[in-house]
C-alpha cells in the first residue's frame, strides 16, 4: 500500500493540458463541471455513458438568468447520472450525493439487533473496532468504518484476546469505507507473503480512455509473530449493500484469501480514487478519477458478489425479531459439526 500512496501523486504529472476559463455565470459555472468531469471521470467506458449527450440535455435547462438554487439542482441532477455514490456537488447551502447505490435495495443490518440480541450490550472496544467471543468457541469484530484509525497495537490486543476461538467473524455492514491505509493494516495479518491486492490506473489525458497501465497494488504481511493466529483458521466476512468503497476494496482483497468466505449481499461498490475540484463560483467538485480493480484486474465499481452459495439477506422483520440471518448463516459455518 505505500506504492499506492507514491502513485497517487502521479495524476498531478500526467495530466498537464490548457485549461479553458470559464465565466463565473450559470452557463459558464455548468459548463465548468460538464467539462471537469469529461476530463477526468474514469467509469464513463463501464457504465456506457454518452456525457456529452446527457450535458447537452441538461445545458439546455440551464438560462443566463438561472438562480443559485436552481442551478444547483440542475448540476445535482446531471451528476445523478453517473450513478456513483463518489461525486459531490458542494456549496455553501447543500451537498450533492447519489443515495440509489444503496437506498433501492435491502438494509440486510440492524446495529441495534446486533448489539442486543447477539452482542448483549456486552463488548470490548478499541480503534473503531466491537469484539468479543460471540460464542464459546467463535471470535467476532464488527469495524463500522474504515475512517476510523487502526493501531498495530490495538491489533495485537484484538487477536490475542480471541486467539482460542475456532474461527473469526469480521462484520462490515453498513461501513461506507474511509482510509485505505487501514485495509493495509488489517489485512497483513491474514497473509504470510506479499500479495497483489488489486491494480489502480490514473488518467493521463482528456479523453476517455486515456488511462495509463495498471499499477500493482501489494499488501504486505505483517510481523510474523503478529499473524500466526488466524492463517489456518476460517475467516467470514459479512457484506450488505452498505459497503462502499474501501470497505469495498477490503472485500475484494479478502476474497482472495483461500480461507476467508464472503457472506452476506453484493457490495456497494465504489470502485474509483476520488478527485477534487471547484467551479468558477466556489462550489467544490468531487468524482472518481482512478480507477482500482481487484487482483484479477477486474472492476469493483458495481460491487462485489458474497462467495458462491454465501448469499444471505435478513427481511426487516427478522431483524425486528431479533433474528440476524447473515450473522446465523456464518455462526452455523463455523461452528463444528455436532456441535
Amino acid at each position: 500500500m505505500k506504492k499506492l500512496l507514491l502513485l497517487l501523486l502521479i495524476p498531478l504529472f500526467c495530466c498537464c493540458h490548457d485549461t479553458p476559463e470559464y465565466t463565473d455565470d450559470p452557463l459558464g459555472n455548468f459548463d465548468a463541471l460538464a467539462n471537469i468531469v469529461k476530463e477526468r471521470y474514469c467509469f464513463f467506458s463501464e457504465k456506457e455513458i454518452d456525457w456529452d449527450a446527457v450535458c447537452a440535455e441538461y445545458r439546455d435547462k440551464v438560462k443566463p438568468e438561472t438562480k443559485q438554487l436552481e442551478l444547483f439542482q440542475i448540476c445535482s441532477d446531471l451528476l445523478d447520472k453517473l450513478e456513483d455514490g463518489h461525486v459531490n456537488l458542494s456549496s455553501r447551502f447543500n451537498t450533492s450525493y447519489y443515495r440509489k447505490w444503496w437506498s433501492d435495495y435491502p438494509q440486510d443490518f440492524n446495529l441495534r439487533t446486533l448489539q442486543q440480541y447477539y452482542l448483549g450490550f456486552d463488548y470490548m472496544q478499541t480503534s473503531g473496532i466491537n469484539y468479543k467471543m460471540i460464542t464459546d468457541d467463535i471470535g467476532y469484530m464488527y469495524y463500522p468504518s474504515f475512517s476510523s484509525g487502526i493501531a498495530s497495537v490495538n491489533l495485537d490486543y484484538i487477536l490475542a484476546i480471541l486467539k482460542d476461538s475456532k474461527g473469526l467473524i469480521i462484520d462490515i455492514r453498513d461501513n461506507g469505507g474511509g482510509l485505505l491505509t487501514n485495509i493495509d493494516r488489517l489485512v497483513g495479518r491474514f497473509i504470510t507473503n506479499e500479495m497483489v491486492g488489486g491494480y489502480i490506473r490514473h488518467k493521463i489525458g482528456p479523453a476517455p480512455d486515456a488511462f495509463s497501465e495498471p499499477y500493482p497494488i501489494m499488501y504486505e504481511a505483517a510481523d510474523p509473530e503478529k499473524r500466526v493466529k488466524y492463517l489456518d483458521k476460517p475467516i467470514v466476512v459479512l457484506t450488505n449493500r452498505s459497503c462502499f468503497s474501501a470497505a469495498n476494496d477490503f472485500v475484494a482483497v479478502m476474497k482472495e484469501l483461500p480461507n476467508v468466505k464472503i457472506v452476506g449481499a453484493r457490495t456497494g461498490g465504489g470502485g474509483g480514487l476520488p478527485f477534487s475540484s471547484e467551479l468558477p463560483n466556489g462550489w467544490a467538485l468531487r468524482f472518481s478519477s482512478c480507477p482500482i480493480n481487484d487482483a484479477h484486474d477486474q472492476t469493483t465499481e458495481f460491487g462485489i458478489d458474497p462467495s458462491p452459495g454465501c448469499e444471505v439477506h435478513c427481511t426487516d422483520e427478522e431483524l425486528a425479531a431479533g433474528y440476524d440471518a447473515i450473522l446465523e448463516f456464518a455462526l452455523e459455518m463455523l461452528t463444528p459439526p455436532g456441535e
